[in-house]
């Protein structure tokens, strides 16, 4: 297990999902590490186990897997579609139909425009979800309404969710079916790791025989 080190300023660490004020680069450089390295040794290898196999599942079924999130969250969600639909692609063998809610500007917009952001996804969601659909919300806090709302519907309509989350978990963290949770107050931290699970995700799904 590695300890983390005593690092000048930790305490003055903040909740504001930063991390510790008033260190120069160097040492904050060296405190931001350290937690990556921390969470990599405790990163949770039978919940990315339990999503592997929904998303083997969807494969060999032909069911849709939906990928969406705010912020950062956003940018990881289209970066996991893409290595999911492309880059875990077999030669002969069936395709992973997965697709970013975050990429249809024309349609975030207009359902945010008429029906207000907290709709963005679950509106998207009820033209496109079939049960037992896979569903992949991904959520620093966890408790955005949208993707609260977008679980709570896709949980109605007999989909299977998975989240990934940090800080505290939020509200997802309990809805999920499935929750990749990174016990993190640092969202760059946090985000990092979502993405990291994408990849390894991704990854693994191209190198299987």
């Amino acid at each position: 297990m590695i300890k983390e080190k005593k690092t000048p300023g930790l305490a003055a660490s903040n909740m504001t999902g930063t991390g510790p004020g008033g260190l120069s680069v160097r040492e904050f450089a060296n405190w931001y590490r350290e937690q990556e390295l921390r969470l990599w040794q405790a990163l949770d290898l039978d919940t990315i186990d339990k999503i592997a196999k929904a998303l083997e599942k969807a494969e060999k079924t032909g069911k849709q897997v939906f990928v969406m999130g705010n912020g950062g969250s956003a940018a990881t969600a289209s970066h996991i579609a893409t290595d999911w639909s492309k880059t875990a692609e077999r030669q002969g063998k069936p395709l992973l139909r997965c697709l970013s809610l975050n990429d249809n500007v024309p349609f975030m917009t207009a359902i945010s425009n008429d029906l207000g952001y907290d709709a963005v996804f679950v509106r998207q969601l009820e033209n496109l979800l079939n049960r037992n659909d896979v569903v992949v919300i991904i959520s620093g806090s966890g408790n955005s309404p949208n993707v609260i709302k977008a679980a709570e519907f896709a949980k109605k309509k007999g989909a299977i969710v998975i989240g990934m989350t940090g800080f505290g978990g939020g509200k997802l963290r309990k809805l999920a079916d499935i929750c990749l949770h990174i016990a993190s107050d640092q969202y760059g931290v946090i985000e990092d790791l979502h993405m990291a699970v994408g990849s390894i995700l991704a990854f693994y799904l191209k190198q299987r025989r």
